[in-house]
């Protein structure tokens, strides 16, 4: 059964031509989840042939503006484009009136209806959606401001385990999320500095690529996909150097890449 994400940004807060701000269209058995929103993103949509209109659930993160500024871009196309059924939108508190303050600023009435479900004093790991084909499940990160973290794990079939992966962006280096994504097969963390910027990184609550490697090392994670690249780094085989000395299972993610997620094997 299919399982994979695809990368619609890939970089951190300024966006480049290389790589957009923070989106991931995850796919599980037809059943599709948008992991954040930033700027641009249903244009990315439309160039690695993302539907607007598939997307059931929508998980932000966090209310930075690289990772939700083309939420109300995204919902406006959706109305324009006929949509009827209904969005279930995850992110932290105060998700629900900004969108509705911009949306009557701009005079934009929407014909669908919008779930918002704000994650408010969110601790430990909390499951926030269940069907028939998967579990999404949120829990804290350590950033400047209310972060999540989301676990999508596939319903098992038959005698196939429960895939499991987890997104985490944007993070200072903690390990209080460990037990959440324990054994995951595929853990898509943030990476934004290299070593050599390790006291900007704890000033601005990021991760580099040593410490997003040791979390992996620590999480028993099957594979580590880096993200939420800074725009200072135009050569990612450095950073990719880096963290495959700790955790040799690494890979650094690539605009309309597709990311598989696997029974504990490296695509």
């Amino acid at each position: 059964m299919n399982f994979y994400t695809t990368i619609l940004g890939s970089g951190a807060a300024l966006p480049t031509v290389a790589r957009h701000c923070s989106g991931q269209v995850v796919n599980l058995n037809g059943f599709r989840i948008l992991l954040d929103c930033g700027e641009n993103t249903q244009t990315q949509m439309r160039i690695y042939h993302q539907k607007l209109q598939s997307m059931q659930t929508i998980c932000i993160t966090h209310l930075h503006g690289d990772h939700f500024f083309g939420l109300p871009g995204l919902i406006s196309s959706m109305h324009l484009c006929g949509r009827k059924d209904p969005v279930d939108i995850f992110a932290p508190a105060g998700i629900a009136e900004t969108m509705t303050n911009l949306m009557q600023v701009a005079g934009s009435h929407i014909e669908f209806e919008i779930h918002y479900h704000e994650l408010s004093h969110t601790e430990g790991c909390q499951l926030l959606l269940e069907n028939q084909r998967c579990r999404i499940y949120a829990f804290p990160l350590m950033h400047s401001v209310p972060t999540y973290g989301y676990l999508i794990e596939e319903k098992p079939r038959g005698k196939n385990p429960a895939r499991r992966y987890a997104y985490c962006t944007d993070t200072g280096y903690t390990e209080s999320f460990l037990p959440y994504i324990h054994k995951v097969d595929l853990l898509c963390l943030e990476s934004t500095f290299s070593n050599a910027f390790a006291s900007i990184a704890a000033e601005k609550l990021h991760c580099t690529t040593s410490q997003a490697a040791t979390l992996a090392l620590k999480a028993e994670a099957q594979q580590l996909l880096l993200t939420h690249i800074s725009a200072r780094f135009k050569e990612p085989e450095v950073l990719l150097a880096e963290a495959q000395a700790i955790f040799p299972k690494t890979l650094i993610a690539a605009d309309g890449e597709r990311y598989e997620v696997h029974y504990g094997k490296l695509n």
